[in-house]
């Protein structure tokens, strides 16, 4: 396994994983008042954002300056977080009365799960950068 494989193996782990559970439990869904569509959205956007913050973070470890690395993350976790609140407002906009609190409530756990998960990454890859 190449060693950039083994850095995104957690992310499309994750991916393919709450994917699967979605599809799996489709038809319980509705009945926890949660929207399947909306979820599957919010999978693929947090999906997207962490590949996208994994090569800008792995970009910044190779700078002499060790700042660059911290002001990846830094800027990585704010970037998520204004893309997630403007997703969840454009949302509820479009959505006005018939929203789902549950899905916006289970995208945020899924959000500090993607979180955790790009922690963990950026950690061992610094870690092997500073080998």
């Amino acid at each position: 396994m190449t060693s950039l494989n083994k850095f995104l193996s957690p992310f499309i782990f994750l991916f393919l994983l709450f994917n699967s559970l979605l599809f799996s439990f489709k038809g319980y869904l509705a009945n926890w008042g949660l929207q399947f569509e909306m979820l599957l959205v919010s999978n693929f956007l947090f999906f997207i954002i962490s590949l996208i913050l994994f090569f800008i973070q792995k970009k910044a470890l190779k700078n002499s300056n060790p700042n660059v690395f911290v002001r990846s993350i830094m800027g990585g976790m704010l970037l998520k977080m204004f893309v997630c609140s403007i997703a969840v407002a454009i949302y509820v906009i479009v959505f006005k009365d018939s929203f789902s609190k549950n899905s916006i409530l289970l995208s945020m756990f899924l959000y500090l799960i993607y979180l955790g998960v790009e922690v963990v990454v950026a950690t061992k890859l610094n870690k092997q950068q500073n080998v």
